[in-house]
C-alpha cells in the first residue's frame, strides 16, 4: 500500500530541498527552516537599515531646509504715506490758489470735501502729531517753544517675510538727511481743539533722544519704542507694521533714508539699509509747514478764515 498523506508531503519537501529519498526526518525539518528564515532575515536587515538611517536622513532633510530658509532674503518693508483722511490736518501746496479755486476751496464746512479738492490740486497732507500728555518730562521738555502743535508727514511701514523662522527687528536708525527750505506757498488747515493720541510711533528729524518713542495713550507713552517692543515676522507670522510720525524741522522739506537691526536663527544680528522697489536706498520724505507762506486758511471750530486778514486769530497760531 502507499503511503499516508504524511510521507506525501514529505516526499515533495524532499524533492523541493534537492534532498537524497533516505534522508532522515531532523534534517529535512533542520533544512526548511533555514530555508523559511533567510528570508525572514533579509527583510529583518533591510528593516533595520532603513530605521538606522531615518536619523541622518532627517537630519540632512533639515540642514538642506534651514540653509533654503537663510539664503532667502530676511524680510522686505514697504513704506507708504497714511491714505485716510487725518482726524485733523494741514495741507500745503506749492503754489497759490486762483481766486476761482479758493472760492471753492471755502465754500464748503466740511473737512473731508476740502481735504479731497486740496489733495487734487496736489496738495501734500500733514497730521497733527499725537500729543503726548502722559510722556516723561525729559522727552516733554524737549518740545517746541513757539507754542504752535506739530505736524508730521505719517506713513505706515509694512514688513514682510517667508521664512519659516523667526526674524526680530528689534531697532533702527535715520540715515543720509538731507534738508531744504520748503517752497510751499498754501496752507490749509484744520486744527484740533484738543490733545489728539495715535497709536504707533514718532520721530524728530533729525531725530532726538530715544526716539522713535511710543504714542500710544498707554504705560510707556514717550519711551524709546524699541527699547520695550519689536517687529516680528517669519516663523508663521507673515507680516507686521507700524505708523510712524516724523516730524521736519520749521519751514523745512527733507528726505532721509532708514536703516534697522535684525536678529534671526541663523546669526547674531545685522544693520541693513531699507531700499525700495527698485533696489535703491528707500527715501522717505518729510514737508513742514513753511514759515511764510504766502496764503495760509484755517477752519473748523471757526469759520474759514483767511489769516493775513486776521492776525489775531487764535486759530492761525496752531498753524
Amino acid at each position: 500500500m502507499g503511503g499516508g498523506p504524511r510521507e506525501s508531503i514529505w516526499a515533495i519537501v524532499t524533492e523541493a530541498l534537492g534532498l537524497a529519498p533516505g534522508a532522515s526526518r531532523r534534517r529535512k525539518v533542520v533544512l526548511l527552516l533555514v530555508m523559511v528564515a533567510i528570508p525572514l532575515l533579509v527583510v529583518f536587515r533591510d528593516t533595520l537599515i532603513d530605521y538606522v538611517m531615518i536619523k541622518p536622513n532627517v537630519a540632512r532633510e533639515n540642514d538642506s531646509n534651514k540653509e533654503y530658509d537663510a539664503s532667502q532674503l530676511p524680510f522686505t518693508v514697504s513704506v507708504q504715506p497714511e491714505n485716510g483722511e487725518p482726524r485733523h490736518w494741514a495741507m500745503v501746496l506749492d503754489r497759490e490758489l486762483t481766486a476761482d479755486e479758493a472760492r471753492k476751496l471755502t465754500s464748503s464746512k466740511d473737512s473731508s470735501t476740502a481735504f479731497s479738492y486740496m489733495k487734487a490740486l496736489g496738495g501734500h497732507p500733514l497730521s497733527y502729531a499725537a500729543v503726548l500728555e502722559h510722556a516723561p518730562k525729559r522727552y516733554t521738555q524737549q518740545q517746541t517753544s513757539t507754542g504752535r502743535l506739530e505736524l508730521s508727514d505719517t506713513f505706515k511701514m509694512n514688513v514682510l517675510s517667508t521664512r519659516s523662522s523667526p526674524v526680530v527687528i528689534n531697532d533702527w536708525k535715520v540715515t543720509d538727511i538731507t534738508c531744504r527750505k520748503s517752497t510751499a506757498r498754501t496752507v490749509v488747515g484744520y486744527p484740533p481743539q484738543g490733545g489728539t493720541t495715535y497709536q504707533g510711533i514718532r520721530l524728530h528729524i533729525p531725530p532726538r533722544a530715544d526716539e522713535p518713542v511710543l504714542t500710544d495713550d498707554a504705560e510707556g507713552q514717550g519711551e524709546s519704542y524699541f527699547g520695550t517692543h519689536y517687529i516680528e515676522v517669519g516663523g508663521g507670522q507673515p507680516s507686521g507694521g507700524i505708523r510712524a510720525e516724523a516730524i521736519a524741522p520749521p519751514g523745512q522739506s527733507c528726505e532721509w533714508g532708514i536703516s534697522v537691526h535684525y536678529n534671526d536663527s541663523y546669526q547674531k544680528g545685522r544693520w541693513v539699509q531699507l531700499k525700495d522697489g527698485k533696489g535703491k536706498p528707500l527715501r522717505t520724505r518729510t514737508e513742514s509747514v513753511p514759515l511764510d507762506p504766502r496764503q495760509k486758511w484755517v477752519f473748523g471750530s471757526v469759520p474759514w478764515t483767511q489769516c493775513p486778514e486776521k492776525p489775531k486769530e487764535p486759530m492761525c497760531d496752531l498753524l
